[in-house]
């Protein structure tokens, strides 16, 4: 998969590929004058694309003082190409080029980047993308904790096992499997009988025809699963593999991308703007942020450009 999306996002880099990915896009989405729009777009559509490729590659190359700066515009920029492919006069506002997001300016002495919270904003470009790529109109509170958003990142689980003896995921599938297998013990963490539990579970599996076993329930997953699918499955980049979320305290109507994004923002704000909390966690007196915040920018370095590169294939398929 990853071999193809980097092959995929080569490929548009130029103004005849571009176009044609936009046109494709365009007609799927029964956008009047469809050619049109794509010739005009092109050029904007493959330099989004190839400077925020080049974002990421120079991030890659960078001491960790600097990755989240490059990191964060890489990713804006290739959202902003998933949103030109969908929607031909973006940006329509300047609301839209805000980052949709806020954050305390000032870090307490005491500060903790886990437990540490960034506030939602109605306009930016933040809500704009949740709603147009992903269809989230509202988030669950305004204001989310970066804890939160980390434990949503299968990639990231084994450290929070290290660090605090509990797994926040399970593995359900192989991402070309056929049925989802839930561990029975999901049942007591979320306080549900089995039959309750695979009815929340029905949108993505058909609960009418279980498999039991001794620990673990299966059951046919109702169409083939998408990466890009919101919640309550994450996608595991390095082993394939989706999992499931072992407590109900994740954000389940969202999507992986949106929380990246965000974690992204929190720490380009403090890398900017909090310099000596952040030279003093990378270069002096470490704390427990500090492998979680290191291990999230090598998962978000590869894992970002495979979303949104497989996001943007869909579009042009």
């Amino acid at each position: 998969m990853k071999k193809n999306i980097e092959l995929f996002l080569a490929y548009i880099q130029s103004a005849e590929t571009a176009q044609k990915c936009l046109y494709t896009s365009y007609q799927k989405l029964s956008i009047k004058d469809a050619q049109k729009h794509s010739y005009a777009n092109c050029y904007q559509f493959f330099y989004y694309i190839q400077h925020g490729l080049l974002y990421y590659q120079t991030g890659k190359h960078s001491p960790v003082v600097t990755q989240p700066l490059f990191y964060f515009y890489g990713m804006t920029h290739l959202i902003k190409a998933c949103l030109l492919a969908k929607i031909p006069d973006y940006p329509a506002s300047t609301s839209l080029l805000a980052h949709g997001l806020s954050t305390r300016k000032r870090k307490r002495r005491d500060y903790e980047f886990l437990q540490d919270e960034v506030k939602i904003q109605q306009k930016g470009l933040f809500p704009f993308f949740a709603t147009q790529l992903f269809q989230v109109q509202r988030w669950q509170s305004d204001k989310v904790q970066m804890a939160t958003l980390l434990k949503s990142i299968p990639e990231m689980d084994p450290l929070f096992f290290m660090h605090t003896k509990q797994t926040n995921m399970v593995k359900v599938a192989i991402r070309q499997d056929t049925n989802f297998t839930f561990p029975t013990h999901l049942l007591d963490s979320y306080h549900l009988s089995q039959g309750r539990f695979l009815s929340k579970l029905s949108p993505y599996i058909d609960p009418n025809k279980i498999k039991l076993a001794d620990r673990s329930i299966s059951c046919p997953i109702r169409q083939s699963f998408s990466i890009l699918e919101k919640g309550p499955f994450f996608y595991h980049m390095d082993e394939d593999s989706i999992y499931f979320p072992t407590k109900n305290r994740l954000p389940h109507d969202s999507h992986e991308i949106m929380h990246h994004y965000i974690l992204l923002y929190n720490l380009s704000m403090i890398a900017r703007y909090e310099t000596e909390w952040w030279g003093d966690l990378l270069h002096g007196n470490p704390t427990k942020d500090y492998p979680f915040i290191k291990s999230f920018l090598e998962v978000t370095s590869d894992k970002m450009p495979l979303y949104i590169g497989h996001y943007l294939q869909t579009l042009c398929e």
